[in-house]
């Protein structure tokens, strides 16, 4: 069997194992081989691909980022770039895979990038996904690789403000991503001993926030720490946030500066000093903590039994302890949004 990979959408801490698993997995029986498409989608587009190898995916376990570069390219968008061939979407998709005689293709990536794998399998293409998000919010698995390591910088990044938040009794404000799901900032939130912590699943009033300041900072303590998801909504009229009209190839609009406006407004309503921390791209680079690496690692045998098997049209998942194939429909039905009882637990330390 010839297995072609891609990786697309942001990179993630974790992609090289899986990546590294896939290949191992294959050549551990005769008869497999590998293509990787260089930068997602993109690279199936314009046929733009490499050997891989055991030679060539050796010590990549620990590396961040991927070793096929990625990007947010959507085959089915108008417009888009035709293949050398002047193919577009699954013509050309079909075209390179021809070419190349891929009998299977695994693309590792989030909603967009396992969304187009969907839109594959439903006209014949032989697909099986590994998801990949920081965010934590796929359906279809109960954690995605790159979450844990996310989730330790942020709690790293809030331990060391705390520090310097009570040295200058002031209130920071940190930025975690998190586009429709707060996992990241109720995580390292309560891992760290965030104060208030604002997530996209449940607006916020910031005039509420600053109550809740002022009332901790009554009994006593001098600063406070505000985690908020670059997804958080504030109520209407309450809050006024960047507008920013650009969007990807998916039609995603570009986030970040919530926690810029929180700061200003916080500071306005409370008095207290006030300061904003965005981790951004942070979270997503660097090496992968050990739990994404082993998550990854079983993600991309997984993925390649599955290949073996014919079981296309799915998409690998963790489940309690086990790892499972779900349809690609199913996985992508809806996101995973954030569990209220979680919230409900973190809840209980605010103040």
């Amino acid at each position: 069997m010839r297995v072609g990979l891609l990786t697309g959408g942001g990179d993630c801490p974790g992609l090289n194992a899986v990546i590294r698993a896939v290949v191992r997995r294959g050549l551990a029986e005769p008869g497999h081989s590998f293509v990787g498409f260089r930068h997602g989608w993109a690279g199936v587009l314009s046929d733009d691909a490499v050997e891989l190898t055991l030679l060539s995916t050796a010590g990549i376990l620990p590396r961040g980022g991927t070793i096929l570069g990625t990007s947010r390219t959507n085959p089915f968008a108008e417009g888009g770039a035709p293949s050398p061939q002047g193919l577009v979407g699954v013509a050309a998709v079909r075209d390179t895979l021809r070419a190349r005689e891929i009998d299977a293709l695994i693309p590792i990536g989030g909603e967009d990038t396992l969304g187009v794998a969907l839109r594959l399998h439903e006209q014949g293409v032989p697909v099986v996904g590994v998801p990949k998000t920081i965010d934590n919010d796929l359906g279809g698995t109960d954690m995605t690789f790159g979450f844990q390591t996310a989730v330790q910088i942020g709690t790293d990044a809030i331990d060391r403000l705390h520090t310097t938040a009570e040295s200058h009794n002031r209130v920071m404000v940190l930025e975690v991503m998190g586009r429709h799901a707060g996992w990241i900032a109720t995580y390292a939130g309560l891992a760290g001993g965030a104060d208030a912590i604002l997530v996209p699943e449940r607006p916020f009033d910031v005039e509420d926030v600053a109550a809740h300041l002022r009332a901790r900072h009554a009994r006593g303590p001098n600063f406070s720490i505000v985690v908020v998801a670059e997804g958080a909504i504030p109520l209407e009229g309450t809050l006024h946030t960047r507008e920013d009209a650009a969007t990807d190839a998916f039609g995603h609009a570009r986030l970040g500066g919530i926690g810029v406006a929180l700061e200003d407004e916080l500071e306005r309503l409370t008095g207290y000093d006030s300061r904003v921390t965005i981790l951004g791209h942070v979270q997503r680079g660097g090496s992968p903590v050990a739990f994404d690496r082993v998550l990854a690692t079983r993600f991309g045998v997984a993925a390649m039994d599955a290949a073996i098997g014919g079981r296309f049209g799915a998409m690998v998942g963790l489940r309690g302890t086990q790892i499972v194939l779900t349809p690609l429909a199913e996985a992508l039905r809806e996101p995973k949004l954030l569990d209220p009882a979680l919230y409900a637990t973190a809840e209980l330390f605010f103040g």
